[in-house]
């Protein structure tokens, strides 16, 4: 059965070196894109480079709730199975702003949009026999503020994000506690800093210490990449990888009340 693997944010930065790397390994790889352009342009550039021609595009935005179910629906009609579901596109936004659904677009993109798009893909991960979902996060240390989750009281750039990615290691324990023994394992991955447009509407001086520290997209796919399709790690659930290594989440991160909070709000929230 072929293997396939469906990246979101796959057109830039880590999301396209890592689906690059992962398609020359013969697995057919989905990238989900914004607009049928700049997919169809990837999917041209992966055909020269790798000589495969292995790479399919769906079309949707994940500030969109909507368009995140029919980014689902679409790979459902099409795909029987997914082998491993890696939510990698992430915003940053030095202002607040909202997303289709008035959420603060953060949030939205960062949290709710893997959140939905995860669950919504539960059936064809179960059916690979032996899946793996990879939320692609940062060591964030950042509380979540549970009466402000939209930041409609104080938003502080900075500080929305780390909640965000926050949220993307509590969501990925508890999504793992929960689909323990079906078959599914749930990991979160810090790819390291890593050049790409992530922060280019931060201010300057973030802009420019991210830029003195991050290093090629293509050796941070390199641990994606591991986790993603490494036979060693293949049972491992619930884990926070870097570089191939297992480290350890904020403690807040493993506060199962939190985690459930989070949860419940999130079903909320995307109407599941």
């Amino acid at each position: 059965m072929e293997k396939i693997i469906f990246i979101t944010g796959g057109t830039s930065g880590i999301g396209k070196a890592t689906a690059l790397e992962l398609l020359r390994t013969g697995s057919r790889v989905v990238i989900g894109v914004r607009n049928v352009a700049s997919g169809e342009a990837v999917r041209d550039e992966f055909r020269a480079l790798s000589g495969l021609d292995n790479t399919d595009v769906l079309v949707g935005d994940l500030s969109s709730l909507a368009s995140v179910r029919e980014m689902a629906n679409m790979f459902r009609k099409k795909y029987s199975h997914l082998d491993v579901l890696i939510n990698n596109a992430a915003v940053y936004k030095n202002t607040r702003q909202l997303s289709a659904d008035r959420f603060e677009l953060m949030f939205a993109t960062n949290h709710l949009a893997p959140f939905l798009l995860t669950d919504l893909l539960l059936d064809p991960l179960k059916a690979s026999g032996r899946a793996r979902v990879l939320n692609i996060t940062a060591p964030s240390r950042t509380k979540l503020n549970f009466d402000d989750l939209q930041s409609e009281k104080n938003f502080n750039p900075l500080n929305a994000f780390g909640a965000s990615k926050m949220a993307n290691l509590l969501f990925t324990f508890e999504l793992a506690s929960r689909l323990e023994g079906r078959g599914v394992m749930v990991n979160a991955v810090h790819p390291g800093l890593a050049r790409s447009h992530l922060m280019r509407d931060a201010n300057f001086f973030v802009r420019t210490m991210s830029s003195l520290f991050s290093g090629t997209p293509e050796k941070a796919a390199l641990g994606i990449l591991g986790v993603a399709l490494s036979d060693q790690l293949a049972n491992q659930t619930g884990k926070f990888f870097s570089k191939g290594d297992v480290i350890q989440a904020d403690p807040y991160a493993y506060d199962r009340d939190v985690q459930m909070r989070l949860w419940e709000i999130s079903e909320r929230l995307v109407g599941l």
